[in-house]
């Protein structure tokens, strides 16, 4: 593969990760998680455990599962070969599913886990160590735009590019890079949370949407060029 094409694929994954992180749903979460866990923590340097706990149970959480689902659909040789044939066919119908689910046009439910109260006392009796842990299960509880983003995007992305363990692994970077922000905010004064956190709401919808327009552009074409044969010079 191209170093450029690898550059592309990298920064592609990257972005789908920070996205994934600055979505309402998980942004929520992970404001709520890494407070849950440093509540009782009155140290700083504490408290930003925590918070590198959570995110690397989340990124781990991420990367385990892509490597599971690409490195399992490449290995599967019939199946691989099928992917390496047509999956070019598949890519632009994707990339508008996901389009059309970034700008809300069209949404499916996904059951999320909450935190019953037996966990909740697990979490308790881990101390700071139970951030890892929930970062690990609420990664797990997929929103519908991560969901979307994690499967339609990511997943198609590394397969793609022949790739179960890099791509993965840039995107699992991604997503941990909101919530190590949020943790550093947590932690030098939470005051600051509720601020960043409705300045970053904002933010996240105007991102969403022009992310969302490059993704049904890129489609249209990619739609054009692989399953209807116009090129376009590209």
């Amino acid at each position: 593969m191209p170093v450029n094409e690898t550059f592309i694929g990298m920064s592609a994954a990257l972005w789908l990760g920070i996205l994934t992180s600055i979505s309402p749903c998980p942004l929520a979460t992970n404001i709520a998680a890494i407070s849950y866990v440093g509540r009782r923590v009155a140290k700083t340097r504490r408290v930003l455990m925590a918070g590198l706990l959570y995110t690397l149970g989340r990124s781990l959480a991420y990367l385990v599962v892509a490597i599971i689902v690409t490195k399992g659909l490449l290995s599967i040789p019939g199946v691989s070969n099928f992917l390496q044939k047509y999956i070019n066919l598949f890519i632009g119908p994707i990339m508008l599913a996901v389009g059309l689910l970034l700008l809300d046009i069209w949404k499916f439910s996904f059951n999320g886990g909450g935190m019953g109260s037996g966990l909740q006392v697990r979490i308790d009796k881990m101390g700071v160590w139970g951030a890892g842990v929930l970062g690990m299960l609420f990664a797990l509880a997929l929103c519908p735009v991560s969901a979307g983003l994690f499967f339609g995007g990511l997943v198609p992305l590394a397969i793609k590019n022949h790739s179960a363990i890099l791509f993965p692994t840039v995107y699992g970077i991604g997503t941990a890079v909101p919530v190590l922000g949020f943790s550093l905010l947590l932690a030098f004064g939470a005051h600051l949370v509720g601020t960043a956190f409705n300045k970053l709401t904002v933010i996240e919808i105007w991102v969403r949407r022009i992310t969302a327009a490059v993704m049904l552009l890129v489609g249209v074409v990619l739609i054009l060029k692989h399953n209807f044969g116009l090129y376009f010079g590209i």
